[in-house]
């Protein structure tokens, strides 16, 4: 099996520390990261969209159902304080709505309005542009083999040590 590395490819008998030390991994596993976020942040500049990385993750999941303040500042890596201020510029904004949780006092209700919903569609294809922009170059079959790759050293890195 070979494997592609920025756009080579590199022979099955190399030694995995000649390809990749641990820490120039985790730099660009970084890297990428950090050029995804600004791919993203061009993009919805380009459609008249002027949202911060974690505005656009918030909408982004309130359009896929997380109606919760704790958990959407888990996802967009906030803290609680963060992640209400943030709400309180959406809501300002008219993009979304809070309302008290009958069931829980302490709860409130998030919500795309009409209007973050029709931004959730356009950071939809905002997000496809960037991942047709990323995996540029690579075949079907590639693009299954790289993220099948990435979901591996996930998971190899979430499992707890004993």
């Amino acid at each position: 099996m070979l494997q592609i590395l920025r756009g080579r490819v590199s022979s099955p008998r190399m030694s995995s520390s000649s390809i990749c030390t641990g820490s120039a991994l985790g730099l660009l596993v970084r890297q990428v990261r950090d050029a995804m976020r600004a791919r993203w942040q061009h993009e919805l500049v380009t459609v008249g969209h002027d949202l911060t990385f974690s505005q656009f993750l918030t909408i982004k999941k309130l359009a896929d159902g997380v109606a919760n303040a704790t958990e959407l500042a888990r996802i967009a890596e906030l803290s609680p304080g963060a992640m209400t201020r943030l709400l309180d510029r959406l809501e300002a904004r008219g993009l979304i709505v809070r309302s008290a949780d009958p069931g829980d006092r302490r709860a409130l209700n998030i919500r795309l309005t009409d209007a973050g919903k029709q931004i959730a569609r356009d950071i939809a294809q905002c997000g496809e542009r960037v991942r047709d922009v990323a995996l540029a170059g690579l075949d079907d079959a590639q693009r299954a083999q790289f993220i099948s790759l990435l979901e591996q050293v996930r998971d190899n890195l979430s499992i707890p040590e004993s």
